[in-house]
Formats: structure tokens, C-alpha cells, sequence
């Protein structure tokens, strides 16, 4: 597989982007069998070629106690271990069964600090079978980062994505 170039990014619009990205990404991914080589090589394509991602990576529902989220494979700062059930934007994600935006995560009643440079979230549901597994959760160092494009392009990508999981 060759390396993803990201040359030619810096001046599109972000909805020009995630065009441009994602099937970067399917191709990327496309014949891998193992788990997290794809989820780590589809988070690094997210991480680089979105210049307003403090840090992107995956929560899964715990195998043994499912009231926890654990991290997995992820792009930024050290995270957030476990996750436990009840509070903060990932889980609201799980309990909603849809898509997150979090404008102002200081704002968030419940919200969970793991990195105080965040400022803003999307977190979008891995849903398989009906039940949640997963899921993606974006955050910013940048206040409103987030909106409907970002939301129409990442469920998409969850979307063809969940046979991973």
C-alpha cells in the first residue's frame, strides 16, 4: 500500500476534504482483515488530514463489564482510559443511539476532561446488529469546530465501516 498524500488538503473546504479523504481511507483499509491496523490507519488518516482534530479515536463497550467504554486505537494526547456509564458526550451518543455536537464542552453538563485543551466534540455511535459496540469520538481545540458536514461525513464513514467491529 502506498503512503496517503496529503498534499493538496490545505485548500479545500471542509466538505471538499472529507471527499477527498474518506475514500483515501476505504482503499486504505480495503482487504485488511485485522481490526486495529484498519482502525488505527483510518484514525491517522483522520488525525493528519483534518488540521482541527486535537485528538480522534475510537471508545468500545466493554466485552466484560459493559457499563464501561475503553479506549482503542487513537490519535492525540494520552486519553481517558475507561469511560463509565452515565455521563459525559460519549455516552449520550450510546443512550441517543445518534450523533453528538458539542459546541462547548465546558458546557456539557457531565462532561468528561481528558484533555483541557478541548473545546468542542462530535462522537458518532458504532450501532451493529441494533446495539451500540463503538464509538468515534472527535475533539477540538477550536470552539464550535463542529457541524452538519462534519456529522454527514463521519456517520458515512461509521456507516461503511461497522463490519470491523
Amino acid at each position: 500500500m502506498s503512503e496517503i498524500n496529503f498534499f493538496g488538503l490545505d485548500n479545500l473546504s471542509k466538505e471538499e476534504k472529507y471527499k477527498t479523504v474518506l475514500p483515501r481511507v476505504y482503499s486504505l483499509i480495503e482487504g485488511e482483515k485485522n481490526k486495529f491496523a484498519n482502525l488505527a490507519n483510518l484514525i491517522a488518516v483522520l488525525k493528519y488530514a483534518f488540521d482541527y482534530y486535537l485528538w480522534v479515536g475510537f471508545y468500545s463497550i466493554d466485552s466484560e463489564n459493559k457499563t464501561e467504554l475503553v479506549v482503542g486505537p487513537y490519535q492525540g494526547k494520552v486519553a481517558c482510559t475507561r469511560l463509565k456509564a452515565g455521563k459525559g458526550v460519549c455516552w449520550t451518543a450510546i443512550q441517543k443511539k445518534g450523533t453528538v455536537i458539542v459546541g462547548n464542552v465546558n458546557n456539557f453538563p457531565g462532561h468528561i476532561v481528558c484533555d483541557s485543551n478541548a473545546k468542542s466534540e462530535i462522537v458518532i455511535p458504532v450501532i451493529k446488529n441494533e446495539t451500540v459496540v463503538a464509538v468515534l469520538d472527535v475533539d477540538s481545540g477550536i470552539p464550535d469546530a463542529f457541524d452538519e458536514t462534519d456529522k454527514m461525513y463521519l456517520e458515512e464513514l461509521i456507516n461503511k465501516i461497522t463490519y470491523i467491529f
